[in-house]
């Protein structure tokens, strides 16, 4: 969606202020770097897609001391009144709304054009305005407009971090703000302005706090693995800020009727893979839409299969199980296992799932039944749980999880997993790690409130597998 026919007629430095070692204002574990930093960088992409000549101060936590962030506004795009400066902020000291201030230099055209697509966009607005120094009047009260020379900085407040109202906007509506000041700012140097498309625009994210490889996986309906392929990741860290490109699926892939999902590993080539599963490395590409041999570690691969080598049964770990053992009862080898499974470590936990062949002889009363829905409520048994004690906390009856999981006996093991059928009409969600009300809140369109009324919660504090029902 560039603008590729209009050439801009200003350049603009984002700054996203406070980071690092300095949070800026706080409210409980809430900093408001974190937000100058996501909004920074949601304004910083969406300029550069709009064709606007535009650079960012800091795009990931990083501490910045004042002389720092002046030379890098200044060597940016140089000491000229074509610059435009956008420091971003969260205000602190019980107010309520955004407020925009202006350099002595400037005119009030951008700040108040600001100040009023912010309000168009939900936001109560103070004023636009002006500071001084208290003991030298004729220079700016803020270093930002004062040690940027010739530009024009404007310094923006989105609202107050200690007022409840404006610290559940800036939780739920902060990218709105953002795109209000793209709004504004394009208007104000002649560039046609595009709306943004609903959602992450042109398959950009900006991770925000709470987020992990696995939320926002989930949230786009793709894997950790496909997510890290797409932006050569070697860890699972995220940094609050960081810019993530979400690979889309190809509406025009045919998927084989029957096939595996592979991962890459180490010492993978096309050749070697389609060896292992007895087919082309031209039916491996074309199934694949590949543009080249190349693959990268992580990248995940269709194998087609045909029907036998699909004709599998659903294995639950169990406490004392390992790939060898399991493998034994099944009269295979531990490598068939790990290629069926394309397992990445030798190493099992009791609850895991493994796929094994029907064939094989091993007592599967602990497997989910082939027809339970999946949106229904999945349990892992813990230490000292009865079918009783389960059946009291979903509100269910000893006879109908038996029946519903097909189970033979009253006896649970550690680390079985129960399937609840959920008659309710919302959503059921697990809490992952990293998970916040707010990342989960925002995930499923829905707000922090809500999602703590329907669940009775009195605090944010969440925990990991925590079952929250989401409105």
């Amino acid at each position: 969606m560039n603008n590729n026919n209009f050439r801009a007629t200003k350049k603009v430095v984002v700054d996203a202020g406070h980071g690092g070692s300095d949070p800026g204002a706080i409210n409980g574990n809430v900093y408001e770097k974190d937000f100058n930093l996501e909004v920074a960088n949601y304004i910083y992409n969406r300029l550069k897609e709009l064709g606007v000549p535009v650079y960012i101060t800091r795009d990931t936590d990083e501490t910045l001391d004042r002389n720092e962030r002046v030379s890098r506004i200044l060597n940016a795009f140089g000491n000229n009144s074509d610059v435009i400066v956008l420091s971003n902020h969260i205000n602190a000291g019980g107010g309520e709304g955004a407020e925009v201030v202006y350099a002595l230099r400037n005119e009030e055209t951008l700040a108040r054009s600001i100040l009023d697509e912010i309000g168009n966009a939900g936001q109560k607005k103070r004023s636009y305005y002006q500071k001084r120094l208290p003991e030298d009047p004729s220079k700016d009260y803020y270093f930002i407009q004062r040690l940027t020379g010739n530009t024009e900085p404007v310094l923006i407040e989105y609202g107050f971090i200690d007022n409840k109202n404006d610290l559940y906007k800036l939780q739920n509506n902060l990218l709105d703000y953002g795109e209000a000041v793209v709004k504004a700012v394009t208007n104000y140097i002649g560039v046609p302005y595009i709306p943004a498309t609903p959602g992450i625009d042109n398959n950009i994210y900006i991770v925000k706090k709470g987020d992990s490889l696995y939320s926002i996986a989930n949230k786009y309906g793709i894997t950790v693995n496909e997510l890290k392929a797409a932006n050569n990741l070697t860890s699972n860290l995220l940094n609050v800020g960081q810019t993530l490109i979400i690979p889309t699926i190809n509406p025009d892939i045919t998927l084989p009727e029957n096939y595996i999902v592979y991962t890459v590993k180490k010492g993978d080539t096309l050749f070697k893979i389609a060896s292992e599963y007895n087919i082309s490395v031209n039916d491996l590409i074309d199934f694949n839409q590949l543009t080249t041999t190349s693959i990268v570690i992580g990248q995940q691969l269709l194998i087609p299969t045909n029907e036998e080598e699909t004709n599998t049964i659903t294995y639950i770990v169990l406490p004392g199980d390992s790939l060898w053992k399991i493998a034994n009862n099944c009269n295979i080898t531990v490598d068939d296992i790990v290629k069926l499974n394309s397992l990445q470590t030798t190493i099992i936990q009791p609850g895991d799932e493994l796929k094994l062949s029907k064939n094989c002889n091993i007592n599967t009363d602990n497997n989910p039944d082939n027809n339970i829905n999946e949106n229904d409520i999945k349990h892992v048994v813990t230490k000292n749980e009865t079918l009783y004690s389960i059946a009291q906390k979903y509100g269910t009856t000893v006879d109908d999880i038996i029946e519903y999981n097909n189970l033979s006996t009253n006896v649970l093991q550690l680390g079985q997993i129960l399937y609840i059928p959920n008659t309710s009409e919302y959503i059921n969600y697990y809490v992952q790690p990293n998970d916040s009300l707010y990342s989960i809140s925002r995930r499923f369109n829905t707000t922090i409130d809500a999602i703590k009324k329907l669940n009775n919660l009195t605090s944010d504090t969440l925990y990991i597998n925590q079952l929250l029902l989401i409105p």
